[in-house]
Parts: C-alpha cells; sequence; structure tokens
C-alpha cells in the first residue's frame, strides 16, 4: 500500500526528517499490519538525526505507537483484525534464555533492533526514493500504517485511548521500570531523578508508585522541574551540586537510596556526580542511551568499593512487555498513573520537526503524533 512517512536519510547529519510517500509491503505470515492512532516523539529517535546511534542507514523513526490491527499473517497466533494493540520495541519471542527466564526485556531477538530490515525474512517493508529503507526498532511509528512482526505486538483493551497507550510502548514504561523494576525502589525509601523529560518523568512517577517517601527531581529547566512535582516529587533541583546539598539535609547525610540517570545523552562525566547522591549500598540506574563511542567513566572507585555502591543499567526499566503494558494502562484507567499530563502538545506527522525543536528548546515534557488527519481515523 501507499502511504506516508517521516524518514532520516542522512543519520548523524541534524537534517531532520523528511515527510514523503512510502511503499509498505504487505504482511508476511508471521507480521501484521497495524493502523496506528499516534506515535510518541521520543527522544531516542531524535538520538538517530544527532549521531548518538552510529552506522545507521537510513530510517523511518519512531518506536510508541498504538492503533488497530487491520490485516494479521496466516501464522499469526492470538492476534486478530480489530485488536487494539501497542507496539512494543523490543520483541519477546517467549522461546530464547532471557524470555523464559522473565527478562523478555533482554529478549535474543532486541539484537536486531537497528539492523532496519524485518525480523521474518531479513528484507524491507519500507521502500522510498526506489529503495529499501529501514524501521526504527523493527517498527517506523512515524507512519499511518506500519507492518510488524508478532512478536513486538501487545494486544490491550479496547477502552484505553490509544493516542494515551502509545506512550507506553518506550517512555512511559522505561521511565517507571527504572525506578520500580531496576532500582528496586522500597517504600520509604529517597530516590533522585537525574533529568525529567518523557523518561524521567515516569521515572518520578514509577518512584512515586513503589512508595518512596522522598523524590528529589533535577532538571537545569525551570518549566519541567516544576511540572515533575504534579508526577510525584517532593522536591527539585537545578544541578546535582544543588540536589548533593538537598539530599544531604533530607536524610541527615545518609544520602539516597536511589539515584536514576536519565538525561538526554548519558555521558561519562555525569556517572561520578550522580553516583555522589545515593549513600552506601545506593543504587544508581543509568537509563539514558550513551553514544556508541562512550567508553570513558569518571567514577570514584575507592567509594565505589567501600561503600558497596551499585551501577545498574537500565533497558526499558527491566519490565516485561506483555506483562508492564497492561499493568501500566490499568492504572492509567484506575487514575494512578499520569498519561494525560505528559502530553504537552499534539502535532501532524508534516509537524515533526517542529516537534522535535520543541522538545530540544524544553518546552515539552512528551510530544506526539495524532495520525487522525492522516488517515481518517
Amino acid at each position: 500500500m501507499r502511504t506516508r512517512a517521516a524518514i532520516c536519510w542522512e543519520p548523524g547529519a541534524r537534517k531532520g526528517w523528511s515527510v514523503e510517500d512510502i511503499e509498505l509491503g504487505d504482511p508476511r505470515p508471521d507480521e501484521v499490519r497495524v493502523a496506528l492512532a499516534a506515535s510518541g516523539l521520543c527522544h531516542s529517535d531524535d538520538h538517530i538525526d544527532a549521531g548518538v546511534y552510529i552506522d545507521l542507514d537510513p530510517l523511518v523513526g519512531g518506536h510508541e505507537g498504538a492503533g488497530i490491527i487491520e490485516e494479521v499473517g496466516s501464522a499469526v497466533r492470538g492476534l486478530t483484525p480489530g485488536d487494539h494493540v501497542v507496539l512494543a520495541f523490543i520483541p519477546s519471542c517467549g522461546r530464547c534464555y532471557s524470555c523464559v527466564s522473565g527478562r523478555s526485556h533482554l529478549c535474543d531477538l532486541g539484537a536486531h533492533m537497528f539492523d532496519g530490515y524485518a525480523l521474518s525474512d531479513s528484507t524491507y517493508r519500507v521502500h522510498a526514493r526506489g529503495r529499501g529503507v529501514g524501521t526504527m526498532c523493527l517498527l517506523g511509528t512515524f507512519s499511518p500504517y506500519v507492518v510488524v512482526h508478532q512478536d513486538n505486538v501487545i494486544k490491550i483493551r479496547d477502552d484505553v485511548p490509544l493516542d494515551r497507550a502509545a506512550l507506553v510502548g518506550c517512555g512511559v514504561t522505561t521511565g517507571w521500570g527504572s525506578a520500580f523494576h531496576t532500582a528496586g525502589t522500597q517504600p520509604g525509601d529517597t530516590v533522585a531523578v537525574i533529568g525529567v523529560g518523557g523518561i524521567g518523568m515516569n521515572a518520578v512517577q514509577g518512584a512515586r508508585l513503589a512508595g518512596a517517601r522522598d523524590i528529589v527531581a533535577i532538571d537545569t529547566v525551570p518549566y519541567k522541574r516544576e511540572r515533575a512535582k504534579e508526577f510525584g516529587a517532593t522536591h527539585v533541583a537545578a544541578s546535582m551540586d544543588e540536589a548533593l546539598e538537598l539530599i544531604t539535609e533530607l536524610t541527615r547525610g545518609t544520602l539516597a537510596h536511589r539515584a536514576i540517570l536519565t538525561t538526554s545523552v548519558a555521558e561519562g562525566t555525569l556517572v561520578e556526580p550522580a553516583l555522589r547522591l545515593v549513600g552506601k549500598r545506593g543504587v544508581l540506574v543509568v537509563t539514558s542511551v550513551a553514544p556508541g563511542d562512550q567508553l570513558k567513566v569518571d567514577l570514584d572507585l575507592f567509594t565505589l568499593i567501600c561503600y558497596e555502591k551499585e551501577i545498574r543499567g537500565g533497558l526499558f526499566g527491566s519490565a516485561n512487555p506483555r506483562i508492564d503494558i497492561p499493568r501500566l494502562l490499568n492504572l492509567y484507567m484506575d487514575g494512578e498513573l499520569k498519561l494525560n499530563e505528559l502530553v504537552t502538545r499534539t502535532y501532524t506527522l508534516d509537524e515533526i520537526n517542529q516537534g522535535y525543536r520543541d522538545m530540544l528548546d524544553g518546552k515539552n515534557i512528551r510530544g506526539i503524533i495524532s495520525f487522525e488527519e492522516t488517515c481518517g481515523r
């Protein structure tokens, strides 16, 4: 079928997204075609344009999407046309060691996230300008229609607004899970969240839902610090130095139990000041994406050892997509998880570059692309 998509033709060149016509192939036996209602504008997609990810070919961006299944392949099981679904940017096969061990966010198929071509047969489902074009995280949700593998598709309840459900495909679940799962936040904990954009704001929510007593939101942008209070932050700070002084006072010198690094980009120079915020046996979770060539980290090894501190990497908030995506949507429908408040502005597909400018200027917590105007939904 013929449709439209936003493509980054020169990853790393900072030339923005080109919205143009594409040809979308039919589903293979283990694939489905989904008509999307919305796509989130996640910072991770901007990393394609900015060159944080290295050695990428042209890609249709987007990896946060929700919609309705239109067509299923002959080998698809458990999914039918008309189902409401969220697309998980990490596939879960249910058979590899990680999946059967309860860590499906580390599914072996995740190794193909940046390959661009389809899991089914290593060919392209998108063609434009006479060539095959890859899709971000096997999805490419910057298009009103996608053809994706069944292992990337999570069926959800029909009464959830799809433009809100799209957000749990990445940012909400990653942030919430970073506090809830990866950091292991416990009732009464003091938690520091460093960077409160689309992911960090949900780390604040995750800490709140886990029962943290003090949640310190750290960001250089006053607007984001103020908004963080709506999502559960009890205190705010403009820098890690300011936060260290505040946390020292709050905890009478014992410091935070957990810190979660959710800045726009993870840089080696950020690790040591972030780790200083936690006390003995404290945990630092690094959720932000680091540049592919980031190999050096500033670290006080002596204190790391003597205080038995931990540094943990966090992918998708260590969440199980088939369990945690429906769980979070239930929390939203019950009024416990804030999704409406996350969406600062809605854009059309043609406004995608403006959406990312707004994000980089600190004007958005989360922007979304609505496809209602594009495809009449």
